[in-house]
């Protein structure tokens, strides 16, 4: 049993297989979850997990190289908003695609982790990096 760090197993089984350019999606209670894609549903009540959780929970466990979010999001997540500008002070890139255009994008990442969050546009698609 892992005394500290990510603790949930499928998760981190899927962050350590995770390869340069592979992506992982948080997403928000209702992102859809495209067929085919892997889900690991954390969602237990509205807001139980929150999207700032699991984030902090990955962040801290997967490399990241890039990162996706909905340009929506000004205006209406200042939480997001104040993520994107975290990620971009570590020196992570963070590209703005319209919400259809992210919703497309989950089709092609390894698994899409489901929280119980439910403020809007609470997504972000994050692009693995490498270590070395």
């Amino acid at each position: 049993m892992r005394r500290r760090g990510l603790l949930h197993a499928e998760l981190n089984r899927v962050i350590a297989a995770m390869g340069h350019t592979d992506t992982l999606v948080i997403g928000d209670v209702g992102l859809p979850v495209p067929p085919g894609v892997r889900c690991i549903d954390l969602a237990v009540l509205p807001g139980t997990p929150s999207f700032a959780a699991v984030f902090d929970a990955v962040y801290a466990e997967l490399a990241v190289e890039s990162a996706t979010v909905a340009r929506e999001i000004h205006g209406r997540n200042d939480a997001l908003m104040a993520l994107s500008d975290r990620l971009r002070a570590d020196g992570i890139g963070v590209e703005e695609v319209s919400h259809d255009d992210f919703k497309h994008l989950c089709a092609r990442a390894v698994a899409v982790v489901r929280t119980g969050e439910t403020s809007p546009y609470a997504n972000v698609i994050l692009h693995a990096g490498v270590t070395f």
